[in-house]
């Protein structure tokens, strides 16, 4: 009996853990970022760790005090500085770590506006510092949590409240920057490679230093898409080289974890109406996505 007991106490642990973000959050249906977070406590589900996150949709899912959608201590820093809110974080854990004691991991969680943007300047510093972080950054592409405005990760030609002609810049490759920091890891995630994604983390877990993750996080209301379709959406995203899988180890070892399988992201674009009845120059991006992605094969048989 007391066996018995034991196992199911076991059992419950290890069930809340996986639920990082608990059911009966006010998460719109088909957020990326929901399915990110699911993600991402199945695979620390046997780690202790803590989340920093700055503002964005994120920390609003956390709810209202006294209340939380979290099953992990959450601190919510400034837009700005979620990065310097987790210095400190693992500078406070590091000091009160006694001996043999289990390691306990720092989690950013930040949207692309407190990453690509707001919060580049404190992203950078803990970069160049090597703070022992791992950080997250859900790309929706937009300043979700705020009517959905331009980021620099909106891509060319997308329409958003302050684009409403579509955007004429190109996404900024973030990382790029910061495989230019030369940090230990770099990766890419998608929701729709959920072994991917696990192995990437679990990767990362053996690794000191500053751990960076990009994760294509679908926003319906901002792409205007049906929330149904998200995970179709990013898998066409990988399959068409939009959003290509790879991993970044200490800035010059390249490795690409999926090779696109001939689809036609004009596929991709059709199902956002945040595109419609704009020029997307569909001859232009395949060339563009071309040459992307012989770029990275030539980038990993560099170091091989």
């Amino acid at each position: 009996m007391d066996g018995d007991r034991s196992m199911n106490d076991r059992n419950n642990v290890s069930s809340k853990a996986e639920c990082l973000l608990r059911p009966g959050n006010t998460n719109c249906g088909g957020c990326g970022m929901s399915v990110g977070l699911t993600m991402l406590g199945r695979a620390l589900a046997d780690e202790q760790y803590s989340l920093v996150i700055p503002a964005c949709c994120g920390i609003v899912a956390a709810g209202a005090f006294p209340t939380t959608a979290y099953s992990v201590p959450v601190l919510a820093s400034t837009f700005a500085s979620a990065p310097a809110f987790a210095s400190g974080v693992a500078a406070v854990n590091e000091l009160n770590a006694g001996p043999g004691e289990s390691r306990r991991h720092v989690i950013c969680w930040a949207g692309d506006g407190g990453t690509y943007d707001i919060g580049m300047a404190t992203l950078s510093a803990a970069a160049e510092r090597n703070e022992n972080l791992l950080y997250f950054c859900y790309d929706n592409e937009i300043y979700g949590n705020t009517g959905g405005q331009r980021s620099s990760a909106t891509p060319a030609s997308a329409k958003t409240t302050t684009t409403p002609a579509g955007k004429g810049e190109k996404k900024k490759e973030i990382i790029e920057i910061l495989a230019a920091h030369r940090i230990p890891y770099a990766a890419t995630l998608s929701i729709a490679h959920p072994d991917d994604f696990r192995e990437k983390i679990r990767t990362a877990l053996e690794i000191e230093g500053f751990r960076f993750f990009l994760i294509h996080a679908p926003c319906p209301t901002g792409w205007k898409t049906e929330p149904a379709e998200s995970i179709e959406l990013v898998s066409l995203a990988v399959r068409s080289g939009v959003f290509p899988l790879y991993e970044v180890f200490d800035g010059f070892d390249y490795r690409l974890n999926a090779e696109p399988d001939g689809t036609d992201p004009a596929l991709y674009f059709e199902k956002q109406r945040r595109f419609s009845g704009q020029e997307v120059n569909l001859p232009a991006m395949r060339a563009s996505l071309k040459s992307r992605i012989s770029r990275l094969r030539q980038l990993a048989v560099l170091k091989n």
